[in-house]
């Protein structure tokens, strides 16, 4: 009965300071260590050992990394390894110097300074790939110079563990042989897993799927995660890491989405759990007994941490945005900090006091890191007018037609603009899509086309058409805005992503507006009709007819489109209306005619 207790503890926490904590601004990670707080030791104390939940939370840690690598082929890894071990360990190596020199000045031991420089120039893992998938930035350039820093932060865990306890004092050589045999463990272990999960995990996944059932397979799926983890631990490696790497060697498999989608749910409830044993475990007495320390500590090393980053960033591009969003997003300190500091109290190299200090610390710099985001958000914002990388400044062709957005829509209607040879000048925000479409021979150039100084480095003056294909719904409307005040004598053809983004669109005034997936939505639809055994002319004809009356409709509303009530109500006189139209028209088809 304690079991269940405690779970309807943390669900209810959850579910009460959660969305509060979102709809404040806040972000989904600090309302879950919010809640931790509260129903931790220092507040309400409904928790009976909040050290055994972190343990067990930390799971949530290893299925991300699992849901992460299914998103990663092996060749799209092999690519990122100048990223990985070039940026990731010189990150490492210049933070870890950095925070030892300063333990060193402050008048802590040199044994005490390499375990907290090691310790706390590691990031959270958790916490900044939850911030970035909130905010849709994973996939942006400093998301994905985060995640390569990550990766090699999770590789560096392996040889930390196994070489602090050769700092212990009296250690001397006696663990050569032992250091040397952890090695052998630790590279058969992951060479088990790579060939594991190369040729027998799709085999018994295979099987599964044949002979099993749904829930077998959602068992099957867990089995394959806690199996990697736990072979891992056996190995004394991060369980996060065997995780990561399985799920590599699963991505180019047919069962990817699958498992991702069977993984989804548990990694989310899992992670929200650990997130909230972060919040419990945060040491408030610590925190009232010397506050101007620890608080101290947190923002020194967040400081610290920030400018090793933007100084490793800059060496891999000149833009300043990705630099400054790769140094907020991993300013904090990170969950392996915890492992390595209670490894350097067990092996005498740190005084319990000060592992203690440390940990607060840490903790206090996740608990920051959305008001970090905050603060980098603020940042871009005042600096709108900074210099951007030479390419996206000059631009030297003159077209009659500018394509905002590269992506899937863009690139179609770009294909066919050449087709008719006619020019084109397309911007966009991507560098990696900018750098992966110029392999192919597309001449496109990277920038935000908000900005009214990139549109007139494009010739936007000079210009006929503007085709606003980009995805995300507020740069949609941020770019329809700008090109709409400055560039009045544009024709723009508008891509919106639904109805509220078109009425949006429509406000400002554009009328030429294609919605996404609606024709080949229609398309789909005419094709189901047929199978159905309705005749081909007849298929069309509904189909036709359904996409006047919804045009129509689109339009007559725009009207009431913030009047929720009413949207409601003329939708249903609407579909009403169409109903009773084609009833009509089947009871005139179906009459004998005289």
């Amino acid at each position: 009965m304690v079991f269940l207790e405690q779970v309807a503890v943390f669900l209810g926490a959850a579910v009460v300071v959660v969305p509060l904590a979102k709809r404040a601004g806040f972000g989904s990670v600090l309302g879950y260590m919010l809640a931790g707080l509260i129903v931790g030791p220092w507040a309400l104390d409904l928790v009976d050992d909040e050290w055994k939940v972190l343990h067990f939370a930390e799971f949530g840690v290893v299925l991300l990394l699992f849901v992460i690598g299914l998103e990663l082929q092996p060749r799209r890894l092999w690519t990122m390894r100048r990223a990985v071990f070039g940026l990731g360990g010189g990150q490492f190596a210049l933070t870890a110097a950095a925070l030892a020199g300063l333990a060193l000045m402050f008048g802590l031991p040199l044994e005490t300074a390499v375990v907290a420089g090691l310790a706390l120039s590691l990031s959270s893992t958790a916490f900044a790939l939850q911030a970035l998938a909130e905010r849709n930035e994973l996939t942006t350039r400093h998301g994905r110079l985060s995640f390569s820093i990550l990766l090699f932060q999770d590789l560096a865990v392996i040889p930390l563990l196994a070489l602090l306890p050769l700092l212990a004092p009296g250690s001397g050589d006696a663990g050569d042989g032992t250091l040397w045999l952890d090695i052998a463990s630790a590279v058969g272990m992951i060479a088990l897993v790579t060939i594991g999960g190369r040729y027998l995990l799709r085999y018994v996944l295979r099987l599964v799927a044949r002979f099993g059932t749904h829930e077998v397979f959602t068992a099957t799926t867990l089995l394959t995660v806690v199996g990697v983890a736990l072979l891992m631990e056996l190995a004394g490696l991060s369980m996060a890491l065997g995780a990561f790497l399985a799920g590599v060697l699963l991505a180019d498999s047919e069962y990817r989405h699958e498992l991702e989608a069977d993984i989804e749910p548990f990694k989310g409830l899992l992670l929200g759990l650990f997130f909230m044993a972060v919040g419990m475990t945060v040491d408030i007495g610590l925190v009232v007994e010397t506050p101007l320390t620890v608080l101290g500590l947190a923002l020194g090393l967040m400081l610290v941490k920030t400018l090793c980053l933007a100084a490793i960033a800059r060496v891999d591009t000149p833009n300043w945005r990705t630099v400054r969003g790769t140094a907020v997003a991993l300013s904090q300190g990170g969950e392996f900090a915890f492992v390595i500091l209670a490894l350097g109290v067990s092996s005498s190299l740190m005084e319990g006091r000060t592992a203690d200090m440390l940990i607060v610390a840490v903790t206090l710099s996740m608990a920051a890191t959305p008001l970090a985001f905050k603060a980098g958000d603020w940042l871009n914002a005042r600096l709108e007018g900074e210099p951007e990388p030479e390419y996206e400044r000059h631009i030297e062709e003159e077209n009659r037609v500018i394509i905002a957005g590269f992506g899937r829509v863009g690139q179609i209607v770009g294909r066919i603009l050449r087709l008719r040879r006619i020019g084109f000048t397309a911007l966009e925000t991507s560098a990696e899509q900018v750098d992966f479409v110029r392999r192919f021979g597309n001449k496109v150039y990277y920038g935000d086309a908000s900005r009214v100084e990139l549109l007139r480095a494009a010739r936007a003056d000079k210009a006929v058409l503007f085709v606003l294909a980009i995805e995300d719904v507020e740069r949609s409307l941020a770019t329809a805005r700008a090109v709409r005040k400055h560039f009045p004598h544009l024709t723009i053809f508008a891509r919106a992503r639904n109805r509220q983004h078109a009425y949006a669109l429509m406000d400002l005034g554009i009328d030429r507006i294609v919605r996404d997936t609606f024709h080949s939505s229609l398309e789909l639809a005419e094709g189901i009709l047929k199978a159905l055994g309705i005749g081909a002319l007849q298929s069309r004809q509904t189909v036709e007819t359904f996409r006047d009356h919804d045009t129509a409709r689109l339009i007559a509303q725009h009207g009431i489109a913030h009047d929720t009530d009413r949207m409601i109500e003329e939708t249903r006189h609407w579909t009403r209306e169409l109903e009773e139209m084609f009833a009509e028209d089947e009871r005139e088809s179906t009459e004998p005619r005289l």
